[in-house]
C-alpha cells in the first residue's frame, strides 16, 4: 500500500493549486480519505476529508469555501483543489486513508497509526 502526494509548489496569495494523491494497492472508494497539513512549528491540522463512496465531505473552518476535496475512483486518486490561497495555508500537505473500510470521517481525523499516510507535498504561498 502506498499513497503518493504531489502538486505542491509556490503560489501567490489569491492563487490556486491542485494537489493530487495517487493510491497504490488501496481502494479509495470504500475508505474515509482526506488531507492534513503541518505548518512550520505547528502540529498536524485537519484540512478536508471525504467519506467512503464520496457521499460526505468535511472541511476545516479555515479552508471552507476555498478548498474542495474530490476523488476519481477509476484513477485511484484523491484531489484537493485550493483556491484563494493565503500565506497561512503554507504547509506540508499529507494525504491519508483509513486502514479499514467504511470507517467514519471522525475515525480518519482521529487516527494516526490507523491511517495510511502519503509522503507530503510542500505548498508555499507568498503575500
Amino acid at each position: 500500500v502506498q499513497l503518493q502526494a504531489y502538486g505542491g509548489g509556490l503560489a501567490q496569495a489569491g492563487g490556486s493549486l491542485r494537489l493530487s494523491c495517487a493510491a497504490f494497492g488501496l481502494n479509495l472508494s470504500v475508505r474515509a480519505i482526506g488531507w492534513f497539513r503541518v505548518a512550520a512549528g505547528s502540529e498536524r491540522e485537519f484540512v478536508a476529508a471525504i467519506g467512503s463512496k464520496g457521499g460526505v465531505t468535511r472541511y476545516a473552518d479555515s479552508v471552507k469555501g476555498r478548498f474542495a476535496i474530490s476523488t476519481d475512483n477509476a484513477k485511484s486518486t484523491l484531489y484537493l483543489q485550493m483556491n484563494n490561497l493565503q500565506p497561512a495555508d503554507t504547509a506540508v500537505y499529507y494525504c491519508a486513508a483509513h486502514r479499514f473500510v467504511y470507517r467514519s470521517l471522525n475515525d480518519l481525523m482521529e487516527g494516526n497509526e490507523a491511517n495510511y499516510w502519503g509522503q507530503g507535498t510542500l505548498v508555499t504561498v507568498s503575500s
